[in-house]
């Protein structure tokens, strides 16, 4: 509780260290303010609440932290004090509990009152013998509660509960208990936070003692951080999450039977700002716009709040959870406004600071621009976009005297100027003047009228040539122009668009070079002065692929045809000669050529039917046009249609089946694809038949994602042969079936077990095992193969590794053993169904392992025809297998298969190497398997000696 109350005392601290000073906080107990006063024990100490002399009547409660300065208000989180204790026991003496050996007791802890934590123990007999918790033994930290699976002769003697406040840190103990179904179990439903750790408690009495496991009723897999520890009896669940949640069940089981519980973890999580409002400058007048996101479950509401104060929506407020929003600002808005967040887990509150200034008019920011050119007779506009706040008055001045509204002189009421018709006498200096209550400010600028002295037309240029565009004016010879160009409206940027633009003569005329005009398909070109007056521009007519065609529309659809219209593109100075359509759907990789009506659409055709369409799927379509110089861009996609829903035609692939549970025939197919379902209300229909019968049984699957159905009927016999057909409906009727193919109802497992059992060490790492078979035949009771298990004397059979074989195999070799280790080995026989019971369990020893020293001193010479080699012999460990010869591998490139030649000397001739070099290895080898190899040594084709 101490640290709870820092933490919001910290939280005050904060507030100090903001950048506006003198900050006024104080805190509230239970929504009443605190006043300390002399003598009290209470004391404010840099925003920090310090109690002195805590009093539990007093003190307990929930506290929050104000701050205050002059810009508005806010609180912080509540954080609570409580205070922890421990009572004593009220009973002083329990009764004896009687019990047979072998029966299951518990024995009740009884906790006194208390606050805060507690943890469990009990003594046996005296202290500091306390009870260890194992698979017989389970202590409970829930209610305390020692429970004991079977009791034997050892447990009789005195128990006594011992109760921790993990707190105050204090320590009672019970009177002490004289000794002597699932017991202990969770709640049906446990809510469980974010982030947080769950434990489930679950111990079960029996005479075997039962084992415990768990599992999630859907069959999602424990994830890696799930713990299941203390001999099962607790499952631990850290930082749960929303994946997390579910239905758990334990069971408890031994050889007279099991049993289970089950309990729901539902998640929830407390609300978490992920989206803030930040502090914010407004002027007045302005819109404000504020959002609050927070994540949570449940779902979090909002409130807001100013200065400390819950905020009500009014005409110019409005609060809509989270989100608010201020319409024409005004500076009593000005404040400190906080969004909280809650659910029934908790808050969260989110700072921020709203201003509403006052500004005198400034064209610092924003000034008229200092010169315009407009061309004699066009249209000019001037724009004055002064900072002031409030917004006031503006006026215009044309030199020294004010600018009256003419016909072709208006003032917006944005506050720009604009002069239609534009005349040499408009030429002069224009002052733009703002004011409100706070002040007054002027910006000017001059009009410059010129006059386009080259006249723009209209040529035919042949692609692949280049042209030189002039651009010349006449204006006012004090003033220096800038020339800005534009292609198709878009800004030039010269040393750009891959070199296709460039200047030449300086600054006045545009070169375009060959490679624009074959590669893009300009239409216009604009030669402007940077007053961007608008002057007609020069415009060039060159041939390319015709333009993409507009207006794609579906005049009538079908189920398996869509009529289509559209107009035609620019045909670019080339004839269109055809087009092309295309298709797609959700369910097609891009855009794909369809089949039309005609099947080639000419250039002069506008419309064509698309056939071979699936039904009941929404297309969309676009049209190519194609000329002498290529294909086009295509259309835009037209609106999506879907095609009419009719009865399907495709049956579903794949039809097999087969296992299940006993009197069970499973069959299974593959789920038809969207696009094949063809309407809504899309099933399957199951047609199935025992061999030897005329009737078919049917049933409907009404799921189109269903693969399965499975029949349950007690008079089904295992592995009986069933005739089995599946078919398919939808809303328009029924499609046909597919073909009868044979499946069979689920089998038996093997009821008896493999006898003749034997196993024999091959080496350090291998054994091999025999058995005698069991009868092989396609009765109900069928046997696939063998199941091996091993394990060795240190495991418990349960962790037994498993090998299989197939068909009537008699013997396997297992591989991967430990050296001198014994193990133990049981078979089976498998079907579908299952394992059958286990054969007789033999045992075999592994050999010692093998030599680990590998040869050294490897040493060859030539002689004659041969190579000698020699090496130093290897002595085997005490641990190992003796060493009883080597091998000696070569061959003749790295990628060859080696050979192998073996002998229990410690030399060997080889013959010498004629076309290539030899890489040789050696490597001892004894009862225990091959031991490690000596360093690879490679024989050139040249005689001499080598030693590695």
């Amino acid at each position: 509780a101490e640290d709870e109350l820092d933490g919001a005392g910290d939280q005050g601290q904060n507030m100090t260290q903001t950048k506006h000073k003198r900050i006024l906080t104080w805190w509230k107990l239970n929504a009443t303010e605190i006043i300390p006063k002399a003598g009290s024990h209470y004391s404010l100490s840099g925003g920090n609440l310090r109690i002195s002399r805590l009093n539990k009547d007093q003190d307990a409660g929930t506290y929050q932290c104000l701050a205050s300065n002059s810009f508005g208000t806010i609180v912080s989180r509540e954080a609570s004090l409580t205070f922890a204790y421990l009572e004593n026991f009220k009973t002083q003496r329990r009764s004896s509990v009687s019990v047979r050996e072998g029966q299951g007791v518990v024995l009740l802890c009884g906790p006194p009152p208390h606050s805060g934590d507690l943890i469990f123990s009990w003594i046996f007999n005296e202290y500091p013998t306390y009870v260890k918790q194992d698979s017989r033994r389970f202590i409970s930290q829930e209610t305390g509660n020692l429970y004991i699976a079977k009791v034997e002769p050892s447990d009789v003697g005195n128990y006594t509960c011992v109760v921790t406040n993990t707190v105050t840190k204090t320590r009672v103990q019970g009177p002490p208990t004289p000794l002597p179904k699932i017991e202990v179990q969770f709640p049906e439903v446990v809510h469980v936070a974010k982030g947080s750790t769950v434990k489930l408690e679950c111990f079960a009495l029996g005479n075997p003692a039962p084992s415990i496991s768990w599992r999630r009723v859907d069959n999602v897999p424990f994830p890696r951080k799930v713990d299941t520890r203390k001999a099962s009896g607790i499952l631990e669940i850290p930082y749960f999450q929303q994946e997390d949640a579910g239905t758990y069940e334990c069971v408890a089981e031994n050889s007279r039977g099991k049993n289970m519980v089950k309990g729901k973890l539902s998640f929830y999580a407390p609300p978490h700002l992920i989206e803030k409002p930040q502090d914010v400058q407004k002027l007045i007048d302005d819109s404000l716009v504020w959002e609050c996101k927070a994540t949570g479950k449940p779902k979090p509401s909002y409130r807001w709040m100013k200065n400390g104060e819950n905020m009500e929506s009014t005409e110019r407020i409005q609060v809509a959870n989270e989100v608010l929003s201020i319409s024409r600002l005004t500076l009593s808005d000005t404040g400190m406004y906080q969004c909280v967040a809650g659910n029934k887990h908790g808050e969260v509150y989110s700072n921020a600071e709203l201003r509403v200034i006052a500004v005198a008019p400034d064209f610092s920011h924003n000034q008229v621009r200092s010169q315009t050119l407009v061309k004699v007779g066009g249209d000019v506009l001037i724009e004055c976009k002064p900072k002031m706040s409030p917004w006031g008055v503006i006026s215009w001045r044309k030199g020294s005297e004010p600018l009256l509204e003419t016909s072709r002189v208006s003032i917006l009421e944005s506050g720009s100027l604009r002069i239609w018709n534009v005349t040499k006498a408009d030429a002069g200096l224009y002052t733009c003047l703002a004011r409100n209550q706070f002040g007054v400010a002027s910006s000017t600028g001059s009009v410059t009228p010129t006059i386009i002295t080259t006249q723009p037309a209209t040529l035919d240029v042949t692609v692949g040539e280049s042209v030189v565009l002039p651009c010349q004016v006449s204006h006012d010879p004090s003033l220096e122009l800038k020339f800005t160009w534009f292609f198709n409206e878009q800004l030039i940027h010269f040393g750009n668009h891959g070199g296709f633009f460039e200047k030449v003569g300086g600054l006045k005329t545009l070169c375009l070079s060959h490679h624009l005009l074959l590669i893009y398909i300009p239409s216009a070109t604009l030669c402007l002065p940077i007053s961007l007056s608008l002057l007609p521009a020069w415009l060039y007519h060159l041939s390319g692929p015709p333009g993409p065609p507009t207006s794609i529309h579906v005049e009538e659809i079908t189920d398996t045809t869509a009529s289509l219209s559209w107009r035609p593109g620019s045909d670019n100075h080339s004839p269109i000669m055809a087009h092309t359509i295309q298709a797609r759907t959700p369910f097609s990789l891009g855009w794909q050529a369809v089949t039309t009506v005609p099947e080639v659409v000419g250039g002069q055709q506008l419309t064509a039917t698309v056939i071979d369409l699936n039904p009941w799927v929404e297309y969309e379509f676009r049209v190519l046009a194609s000329n002498r110089v290529g294909t086009g861009e295509p259309s835009e996609p037209s609106k999506q249609a879907r095609t009419k829903s009719t009865s399907p035609k495709v049956t579903p692939a794949n039809v097999s089946g087969g296992g299940g549970s006993r009197s069970e025939l499973v069959i299974t197919w593959e789920v038809s694809r969207l696009e094949l379902q063809n309407g809504p209300g899309f099933g399957y229909v199951v047609a199935f038949r025992p061999h030897g019968t005329t009737g078919w049984m049917q049933a409907a699957v009404p799921s189109p994602e269903a693969s399965k159905y499975v029949f349950k009927n007690e008079s089904i016999q295992p592995f009986s042969p069933f005739h089995v057909k599946v078919g398919v409906y939808n809303n328009e009727g029924e499609g046909p079936f597919g073909p009868v193919t044979t499946i069979y109802s689920a089998e038996e497992e093997p009821s008896r077990a493999p006898t003749r059992v034997r196993a024999k060490s091959l080496s350090a790492s291998e054994a091999e095992v025999w058995w005698k078979a069991l009868p092989w035949n396609a009765s109900r009771r069928r046997v696939l193969g063998y199941e091996l298990r091993y394990w060795s004397r240190s495991e418990r059979e349960d962790m037994a590794s498993v090998q299989r074989t197939v068909g009537n195999q008699t013997s396997t070799v297992i591989r991967g053993m430990r050296g001198s280790t014994t193990y133990y080995v049981s078979v089976r026989a498998y079907n579908t169904a299952g394992t059958g019971p286990p054969s007789a369990t033999v045992n075999v020893t592994t050999k010692k392992p093998p030599p680990s020293q590998p040869p050294i001193k490897v040493m060859w010479n030539a002689s004659n025809s041969k190579i000698i080699l020699n090496w130093e012999r290897v002595k085997a460990l005490e641990n190992e297998s003796e060493v009883t010869g080597y091998k000696v591998l070569y061959k003749k490139n790295r990628h060859s298969r080696p050979s192998v030649m073996e002998t229990n000397t410690t030399s060997v001739e080889l013959a010498l190497p004629v076309d290539e070099d030899y890489i040789i290895q050696i490597k001892p080898f004894g009862e225990g398997g091959d031991g490690s190899s000596s360093r690879q040594i490679t024989i050139p084709k040249i005689p001499g000696e080598w030693r590695d």
